[in-house]
């Protein structure tokens, strides 16, 4: 059974600045290309634009890679915005903490950006952000969003992975996930120093698992912040 969901807010303008970017863009694009020999269009079943002209991410394989790509770009202006203006009393540490997240989801921005242009040229375009709950300038509003949305990306890419039939892709999600997470860990060791918060309750289960969640439940969460509407019409979801 497919499931539409929809997403669409209204907020403000997006950061495009992309500092320190062109030395490691190249890593991402190389990247894609290795994933994606022996593939072509009609490995895909998908649609992109729904009734209402909203773009639609599809399904199949390009539907999830455009689902990873949208949170990807959310990831990546989130932390554009956190390096071109740091909070108030940011330490040095935090600083190069920071540029290396911004390094890594600019770079698998790219790469998301990169493979779906090599099966398709209905890409998901640049989408726009909001933050109206964010104080850039204040430590804790910034690393509270950082955790959010980290925690979010893990628990989207283990939920997502279900849906991969290529496994070439899936192999890629699996080697992002574990940096997202490893990206989860170091903010939620700045927010609580030396605790058991990296691994805490509400992200790992009983089973000693990583949570996992469905696209509905991450839209949820990170539809808050995107502005440009979006639909995707899931498989196998009821």
């Amino acid at each position: 059974m497919k499931k539409t969901i929809s997403v669409s807010n209204k907020g403000a303008t997006l950061d495009t600045g992309r500092r320190n970017f062109l030395k490691l863009g190249g890593l991402g694009i190389a990247m894609a290309g290795l994933a994606l020999v022996g593939c072509s269009d009609n490995e895909f079943d998908y649609q992109y634009m729904d009734p209402a002209n909203k773009f639609d991410l599809g399904t199949g394989d390009v539907g999830v890679l455009n689902y990873a790509y949208a949170l990807e770009q959310l990831e990546a202006d989130f932390y554009t915005k956190v390096v071109n203006n740091f909070y108030s009393g940011i330490s040095d540490a935090e600083k190069t903490l920071f540029t290396d997240l911004y390094h890594h989801e600019v770079i698998h921005r790219d790469f998301f950006k990169a493979a779906i242009s090599g099966v398709t040229t209905n890409v998901l375009p640049t989408l726009e952000f909001q933050y109206p709950n964010v104080n850039f300038s204040n430590r804790a509003s910034v690393l509270a969003t950082a955790k959010a949305l980290e925690d979010t990306g893990v628990a989207a890419y283990n939920g997502a992975g279900k849906y991969i039939t290529n496994p070439d892709y899936l192999v890629i999600a699996g080697k992002i996930v574990s940096v997202e997470a490893r990206h989860a860990s170091a903010i939620r060791n700045l927010i609580n120093p030396g605790s058991a918060d990296f691994s805490g309750d509400d992200v790992i289960n009983a089973t000693g698992l990583d949570v996992a969640k469905e696209p509905t439940e991450i839209v949820s969460v990170a539809g808050g912040f995107i502005k440009t509407p979006f639909t995707w019409k899931e498989r196998g979801i009821s």
